[in-house]
């Protein structure tokens, strides 16, 4: 038995109680958690924008060590430290077969999978594969990566999603160049990784937006140059910043469709927009067909990155190392299972940061 979050359905409130975890089964690995993110996909499985599978247990981003393998494991052994990698790629699916690892057709299959029980025998599931709103959890074996040596475990469960993210929107999606302006709209958790990687990637201004005065300190310590509280005029400010012309790259990381629009509008003529938030069906983006061909704008979706954490994340562990990105930047709250609820309030409420579920 351990404590878990819990998802009973869409739209309905968390649990935060015990769940019977099985022993690990043929190639499946047990992990004890040591943290785990709070990510706004974990909201929008619980609110019903992404739909998968529940009841269910959520959380997708986390680190932890090994406790046991299961049958024909290799490669981990109890006492090893692993990062949760939830969508892990198959390999032989078309995607995968062109590189790119990140649009796997089965990455999120294991979400139907049964992957606990509650006392009464209820059969739950676990969220985007890997359950990492738990003490301990069961996955796939190919659902785990060796941690980076060198970095605190607590510190390794940001890289499991909002880092990876945030880094690969700069430098696998919108390839931003040393010199490059970019904007970053919204300054959560994945907002403060992409302007930490704009920093990395040597753009020569960084423009954070966001509906709350209270991040500007917040942006400004992960690399922005330029802080703009969001308004129905953002792009003639983010504009006016960059001489008029409009930034070469804006990262949107809400998910909203006027926010998404207004990062499209804050590109220079030819810029570049990719689009890392989630948003729903009923966020609908609209363009007439004589601006798109008249600004010569790229718009781009950006899933997990558009990485491949196997090969990113010692890239990501020599950037720590080297002190080029702080993850504890990203950090404004650190709770355990019972705060989750009030986290996703707070996500709601466009507050704070990253919250950590330290166990």
């Amino acid at each position: 038995m351990v404590r878990a979050a819990i998802l009973p359905a869409v739209g309905s409130p968390l649990e935060i109680a015990a769940i019977e975890l099985p022993e690990p089964g043929p190639d499946q690995v047990r992990v004890r958690l040591a943290a785990a993110g709070v990510c706004h996909s974990d909201l929008s499985l619980s609110n019903g924008t992404m739909r998968l599978p529940v009841p269910a247990v959520l959380g997708h981003e986390g680190a932890g060590t090994v406790v046991s393998v299961g049958e024909g494991v290799t490669g981990y052994a109890p006492g090893d430290p692993v990062v949760l990698n939830w969508a892990p790629s198959c390999g032989i699916c078309h995607a995968c077969s062109l590189g790119e690892v990140w649009l796997c057709a089965s990455a999120l299959a294991g979400s139907a999978d049964v992957h606990a029980r509650r006392p009464d025998g209820t059969e739950l599931h676990p969220g985007l594969n890997v359950a990492a709103f738990a003490e301990e959890t069961v996955v796939p074996a190919r659902c785990l990566l060796p941690a980076p040596h060198g970095v605190p475990l607590t510190d390794a469960a940001l890289l499991g999603c909002a880092v990876l993210t945030g880094y690969g929107a700069v430098h696998h999606s919108a390839k931003v160049r040393e010199g490059e302006t970019v904007a970053v709209f919204g300054v959560g958790g994945v907002g403060l990784a992409t302007l930490q990687a704009a920093r990395i990637a040597g753009a020569a201004r960084i423009v954070a937006v966001d509906v709350s005065p209270e991040k500007e300190e917040l942006a400004r310590s992960a690399g922005a140059t330029d802080y703009v509280l969001a308004s129905d005029t953002t792009d003639r400010a983010v504009r006016k910043l960059t001489g008029g012309q409009g930034v070469d790259v804006a990262v949107e990381c809400v998910g909203r469709a006027v926010t998404i629009r207004t990062a499209w509008e804050s590109t220079r003529r030819g810029g570049r927009t990719t689009v890392v938030g989630i948003g729903g069906k009923d966020q609908q983006v609209t363009f007439n067909a004589l601006e798109i061909f008249h600004w010569g704008r790229t718009l781009a979706g950006c899933v997990y990155g558009n990485s491949d954490p196997a090969a990113d994340l010692p890239v990501l562990a020599g950037h720590i190392r080297a002190g080029r990105l702080d993850l504890s930047v990203l950090v404004t709250d650190r709770i355990g299972l019972d705060g989750i609820p009030a986290a996703f309030d707070n996500m709601i409420a466009g507050k704070g940061g990253r919250a950590l579920v330290v166990f």
